[in-house]
């Protein structure tokens, strides 16, 4: 799924479901040494992810260490992303010469919970997304625009080493599937604080993507009739 959102240059893998065997490099099984089992799983399953994607790149398995602000720490050149949630792990790497930065997430197809969209939505943004439902009440909007607002950040933190909040990114999305990006750091950086990215829902799942670079467009996403139950 999530490779329709993604432009050519950036390599995907995706699972969804723990089931088959992902080793771990010991500095990786050392972090998550006496974790719960699910998280453990969850972890091992999306590194297996981020591995392939980097195969696709012709890139050797190293261990995929947590940096700062959390991030995965990927090797020189390359950019990527990982993402999970329930019933859904999936990973993407680009050279940095492609691309020069990329973000994903995913999140259930379902509505966020109560009062969490009025801490992370300016009024603006809430009216935006009431129009949206009264179109088309089968997309789960709330939720698209927070997993578009958590794949800005996902490709503007390592690129800048700078903390955002939820209102910190102005956010517009797109019934054809694409979306748009605005953040406004605390303080002056470099980087284009503008994003473009695409949605995507099916299968019970939200997916987003952003990438910067030289990427060449994609196809709208859209809505997919494959059902709504969780794999």
């Amino acid at each position: 799924m999530i490779e329709e959102l993604l432009p050519s240059g950036v390599t995907s893998s995706e699972a969804f479901d723990d089931a088959a065997p992902a080793p771990l490099f010991p500095a990786e099984a050392a972090l998550m040494a006496g974790r719960r089992e699910r998280r453990r799983l969850q972890f091992a399953t999306a590194r297996a992810c981020a591995r392939q994607a980097l195969g696709g790149l012709g890139v050797r398995p190293v261990a995929l260490l947590p940096g700062p602000g959390g991030a995965p720490q990927w090797p020189s050149g390359v950019v990527g992303s990982i993402t999970h949630c329930e019933g859904y792990r999936a990973a993407v790497a680009a050279p940095e010469r492609v691309v020069a930065a990329v973000g994903i997430d995913a999140e259930p197809a379902g509505p966020l919970p109560a009062g969490v969209l009025g801490l992370i939505a300016s009024p603006a943004e809430r009216a935006d997304l009431a129009a949206l439902a009264a179109a088309d009440a089968s997309v789960p909007w709330e939720r698209v625009f927070f997993s578009a607002k958590e794949a800005a950040y996902k490709a503007w933190y390592p690129a800048t080493g700078i903390w955002l909040g939820f209102r910190d990114a102005d956010v517009v999305l797109s019934p054809a599937g694409g979306f748009t990006a605005v953040l406004r750091p605390p303080v002056a950086s470099a980087v284009d604080p503008v994003y473009e990215g695409r949605w995507l829902v099916g299968r019970g799942l939200v997916l987003t993507a952003v990438t910067r670079g030289a990427a060449a467009p994609v196809p709208a996403a859209r809505v997919s009739s494959s059902g709504s139950g969780r794999v």
